[in-house]
């Protein structure tokens, strides 16, 4: 018998962030794919199999919240965390007005992301 991890997409245009946060999520025991950008994400097929989303807020081309309102759009009700090196609190009530599950603030700690992933698949 196979049993299937849930699978956590991250979306993000930085580099070092697409190496490092997959491996951490891998060991809180998810399946975990990498896109540098809204595109590739949408373009994959892993859309339909994503059970959390992890997006950076702001990125070329499309940003995380024209990303969320995108698969809103779709149909494709996805949970998401919104993740952002802009420390504004004025920026994060109106992601999290609009349905994230949460918006961390990098650098983020591996317990506040454990913390969210929890929530998310609670």
């Amino acid at each position: 018998m196979t049993s299937e991890r849930a699978l956590v997409s991250v979306v993000d245009d930085d580099e070092s962030v697409r190496e490092s946060l997959p491996d951490l999520i891998r060991i809180f025991g998810y399946d975990v794919r990498a896109f540098s950008s809204a595109d590739d994400f949408l373009n994959s097929e892993w859309v339909a199999r994503t059970n959390c989303l992890i997006l950076d807020v702001a990125m070329p081309g499309m940003s995380g919240p024209e990303l969320e309102e995108e698969l809103i759009r779709r149909g494709d009700r996805i949970p998401v965390v919104f993740i952002t090196a802009h420390k504004d609190e004025n920026d994060r009530i109106p992601l999290m007005q609009n349905g994230a599950v949460a918006c961390l603030f990098k650098p983020f700690s591996d317990v506040a992301l454990q913390e969210t992933l929890d929530r998310v698949f609670a």
